[in-house]
Parts: C-alpha cells; structure tokens; sequence
C-alpha cells in the first residue's frame, strides 16, 4: 500500500532528523545541528504530506493515520535505536509497540 511505503519512507527521514547528531555529533553546535536536522526533515515532509492525502483520499481517517503513522515510527525508531544508537530494546518497548497495535486495531476495527 503506498500510503504505508510513504509512511515508512518518511519516519526514517524524520528519525534520522531527531536523532542523528546523539551518536558522534554531540560536539558540532547546536545550530549547525538544528539547521542540518530541517534539511533532513523536509524530506520527511515530502513523504509525509502525500501519503497523507492519498490514505486520506483512499478512505483512511485522519485518526488512522496518526495511529498507524506513530506504530510506523515505533517500528522505525526500535531499528535505529539498535543499529545506529547501538542501545538494546528491552520488555518495554515491546509493551509500548504492543499497546500503539492495540491503539491501530481499535481504530480499524468495523471498517
């Protein structure tokens, strides 16, 4: 489904933005990594934004969007927290990926 590819596209995108400069840029200034964090970020918009209006188009709510897109960015955070962060993932990001699931499922349910 392209909404979800854009979806996915974009998270990485945007974690990237957040989170990039915390493993070997925490020397560089802070507006030099604000600055470089936007430029990674409209990327991330330009994902975003049309995936978006095309699940929107395709009968989604935007409820739905927003659920799916925050469990998208669970999924895409716990990858980037393992192999750029070097961090494990414990029984609480399991639980915290487990309710956002829940969160999906109650929204689709009936549709």
């Amino acid at each position: 489904m392209p909404t979800i590819a854009l979806l996915t596209l974009s998270n990485l995108f945007m974690t990237t933005a957040w989170y990039w400069h915390l493993k070997g840029g925490m020397a560089r200034p802070l507006p030099q990594v604000i600055a470089i964090s936007w430029g990674i970020a409209l990327f991330e918009y330009c994902l975003a934004v049309p995936a978006n209006r095309l699940g929107y188009a395709s009968g989604w709510s935007a409820g739905q969007l927003k659920v799916v897109q925050e469990a998208i960015a669970l999924l895409v955070f716990g990858g980037f927290l393992v192999a750029v962060l070097g961090e494990p993932l414990t029984w609480r990001h399991a639980g915290a990926f487990a309710c956002l699931m829940g969160a999906v499922a109650f929204l689709f349910a009936g549709r």
